[in-house]
């Protein structure tokens, strides 16, 4: 299972579009910046919870940050509060802006899709993942409290399976090493 299947799977298709409607791209290219985003998002998820700490985290966060309702009103995808959660969600994933900066510029090289807007539309994305996620755990209660005891659960293939990440693989490395 690959984002975009989380995301029509958990009800979020409504708010792929609305996304898509936020920042101005039409579905065509909001399909291809979905599979172009979310290597990145997913391996950054993934690294942040390959220790008992960030599992940690990345529970509480699925618990408590009510991410699903995302998924439940699409129409909160133009929400200035939506964008603010994504852009903390991107801070704890990738660890700096300047990350999600490179990942954006990575992202609209191999997309063709102007890169102002795909900076526009990552916290969103974020947001929207976290959501999806949120509802495929049961707001976090099937994923265990720690790697040992079986990690990610129904995660664990999203995150586990990450792949067409290439050059965002490099970028994530290569920022994790200054910041």
């Amino acid at each position: 299972m690959d984002l975009m299947d989380l995301l029509k799977t958990s009800g979020g298709g409504d708010s792929v579009g609305q996304l898509a409607k936020a920042v101005g791209l039409g579905s065509s290219d909001t399909s291809k910046l979905v599979e172009s985003l979310a290597p990145a998002l997913m391996r950054g998820l993934q690294q942040n919870t390959a220790n008992d700490d960030g599992l940690a985290g990345f529970r509480r966060a699925l618990e408590t940050g009510g991410h699903d309702r995302y998924i439940d009103n699409p129409s909160l995808m133009g929400a200035a509060e939506t964008r603010a959660d994504g852009n903390n969600i991107l801070g704890h994933i990738f660890g700096s802006k300047d990350v999600s900066r490179n990942v954006a510029a990575k992202a609209a090289e191999d997309t063709g899709i102007d890169a102002s807007l795909i900076k526009k539309a990552l916290p969103l994305l974020a947001s929207l993942a976290m959501g999806a996620m949120s509802k495929k755990t049961s707001a976090g209660r099937d994923v265990a409290p720690s790697v040992e005891s079986g990690g990610l659960g129904s995660l664990g293939d999203l995150l586990g399976k990450v792949s067409g990440s290439g050059g965002l693989d490099d970028i994530l490395g290569m920022a994790r090493k200054f910041f």
